[in-house]
């Protein structure tokens, strides 16, 4: 259930892998650090991934970042198998409120496409370019991760 907030940075990606493969991968921290976080994706370390994935759970993933460390938070809203992950995200310490990510993955020929939406509170409208950009860098690292090259996953 998503609480609509105004602002909305959607982006979409299609996998050769089934939807389940897909929505695992979001709740598993050793790909989390792999496709979301981490040298292969910027220039970061990975301090560590916590991760209680249930209704209400809560993850921290802290990285460091030009010497400095940054959480990101978030609670699990919605976990619905493979079909939609919902969860709040926000930066420890920060002072941006928090926001919410919608993932929806559909199953398709061969594969699935997934949908990811951030929502965003007003006065966030500047940020969608960036949220849209950062959130397909990890989508395409995440299909990178998943495929072999041949429609298999590598997982």
């Amino acid at each position: 259930m998503s609480t609509k907030l105004p602002v909305h940075a959607v982006t979409t990606a299609l996998f050769s892998v089934d939807a389940e493969r897909v929505f695992d991968a979001w709740l598993d921290t050793d790909l989390i650090g792999q496709f979301m976080f981490g040298p292969g994706l910027r220039d970061e370390t990975i301090v560590r991934l916590t991760n209680e994935p249930r209704v209400g759970g809560k993850f921290s993933f802290v990285v460091s970042r030009q010497r400095e460390e940054v959480n990101h938070t978030g609670e699990y809203i919605e976990i619905d198998r493979p079909r939609r992950l919902v969860f709040t995200w926000t930066i420890e310490g920060d002072d941006s409120p928090v926001s919410l990510v919608v993932i929806e993955i559909a199953s398709i020929v061969d594969g699935c496409e997934l949908t990811l939406t951030h929502e965003m509170a007003s006065g966030w409208e500047d940020f969608v370019e960036r949220s849209k950009m950062a959130w397909g860098k990890m989508l395409d690292k995440l299909t990178e991760i998943l495929y072999d090259g041949q429609g298999k996953g590598r997982i």
